[in-house]
């Protein structure tokens, strides 16, 4: 698991350009950290495709990513993204509670709220002082969803607040859908009365001491109630298998989240606590990673491999260690069997190119780099990784062109333009390399 840090950031993208009015025209100061990781953004996936489904939307088309952020909130900003902060999911305490949160702002996409709401601010031309930044719409541009990471939000806007805020209808029709999508999927509802009650008694605190997820989805008395109600009348017994499946995948998003959020001795002491074994030895062999004790570390990850020996996101967290531990020859191998067994996962594919280029081979760790690269356009150490590759090839018109859009992802516009330039006088005229250094220029002349 690393983080992704997302400054204030701009389209580098032709498709793309079209959303230049929604973003701010004074950046802010605070910008997002993505949390990335396979392993848990893949039990993420395993839990929202039943409710993805019900809701007649794509798991392969919507993203759910984590905002590193203790605090509780979960939101949408498009058709084809969830951000759901890291504090919320830490915070609740089953997979019905996530797979709730889920179906609500899966609602919130499949009726339309973001999409009326975006077209209402491009008509009335008044977005730009919102403070929505766009991070990538590589999705939109090449039809790969897993292409892009969508709308980057920088936390300290209020005028962002009011754009998130949902109204009283939203919410309550997002509710009577996530319902609906719950059971349709076999889920027991209860976990999104649970979720409410969370944040039950908030709405008499001070707006600065609430959890945004009470600003932006206020939780009334009322709302409540009429929510109870409708649960109430939609209970269901539960698909058996299918929550077992997902009560594992819930808990193994939530260990490996812990593992690497909390203090290790603090992971060591309840890990055991695990509802498997192979998920307890991997919060293990996390919390040991970060005390600098490989010995354990390694051991811990074995003995879990030893129970899942065709796992690849063990195998990827064995490759972290052993990399990090600089132990660059034994990564290679573990991340080129990961590789092996999960070669769409682009974090897996990056992870392999990292290791082959602190290898020395940096040739080599082109290809993984690439295919990273073509399924995860978003990921700025990918880039950077890449762009190391390229120059120690003897490209440097490639170089300077993933160069430019690494800048052009952290919000640095300026450099972003520089490099383009240099990319666009290097590349031959026309090619797709040369067309994606002229949407950086482009990005970069219009942010001035």
């Amino acid at each position: 698991m690393y983080p992704s840090r997302r400054r204030p950031l701009l389209s580098v993208l032709t498709a793309a350009l079209m959303v230049c009015a929604l973003m701010a025209a004074t950046p802010l100061r605070a910008g997002v950290l993505l949390l990335r990781d396979a392993d848990m953004e893949y039990a993420l996936r395993q839990l929202a495709e039943p409710v993805l489904s019900a809701a007649g939307l794509s798991s392969s088309q919507v993203r759910i990513l984590v905002i590193d952020d203790n605090t509780l909130n979960a939101f949408v900003v498009d058709a084809r993204h969830i951000f759901i902060h890291s504090g919320l999911i830490m915070k609740l305490t089953t997979a019905e509670q996530l797979q709730a949160v889920i179906a609500h702002e899966a609602a919130h996409i499949a009726n339309g709220h973001i999409t009326r709401r975006l077209g209402n601010m491009r008509a009335a031309r008044n977005a730009a002082g919102l403070g929505i930044l766009l991070a990538v719409a590589a999705g939109a541009a090449s039809g790969n969803p897993q292409a892009g990471a969508g709308l980057a939000i920088g936390a300290q806007s209020s005028a962002l607040r009011l754009f998130l805020s949902h109204t009283r209808s939203e919410e309550s029709s997002a509710d009577i859908a996530s319902v609906r999508y719950l059971t349709r999927a076999g889920i027991d509802p209860q976990g999104a009365v649970e979720v409410q009650e969370i944040f039950r008694g908030q709405e008499a605190l001070s707006t600065s001491r609430q959890d945004p997820y009470m600003r932006t989805h206020p939780v009334s008395a009322d709302r409540l109630r009429a929510l109870k109600g409708l649960v109430a009348a939609n209970r269901i017994t539960p698909d058996a298998k299918r929550a077992a499946t997902s009560n594992y995948w819930y808990a193994r998003a939530k260990g490996k989240l812990t593992a690497f959020k909390r203090a290790p001795s603090w992971t060591l002491r309840r890990a055991k606590d695990s509802p498997s074994a192979d998920i307890a030895l991997m919060r293990e062999a996390a919390a040991y990673h970060r005390q600098s004790d490989t010995r354990k570390a390694l051991a811990a990850i074995d003995k879990a491999l030893a129970l899942r020996p065709r796992d690849p996101f063990l195998m990827d967290l064995k490759g972290q260690i052993l990399l990090e531990s600089r132990n660059f020859g034994a990564a290679v191998q573990v991340y080129q069997q990961a590789a092996n067994l999960a070669p769409r996962e682009a974090l897996i594919l990056g992870g392999l190119g990292r290791a082959l280029l602190a290898a020395g081979n940096a040739r080599a760790a082109l290809r993984p780099l690439e295919s990273a690269r073509e399924r995860d356009f978003s990921d700025t150490r990918i880039l950077r990784d890449l762009g190391v590759a390229y120059a120690q090839t003897g490209q440097p018109g490639m170089a300077s062109v993933v160069t430019a859009e690494r800048f052009a992802l952290q919000g640095r516009l300026k450099d972003a333009g520089i490099h383009a330039k240099r990319a666009v006088d290097q590349l031959p005229r026309g090619s797709g390399p040369w067309q994606r250094a002229q949407d950086v220029l482009l990005a970069s002349e219009r942010a001035k």
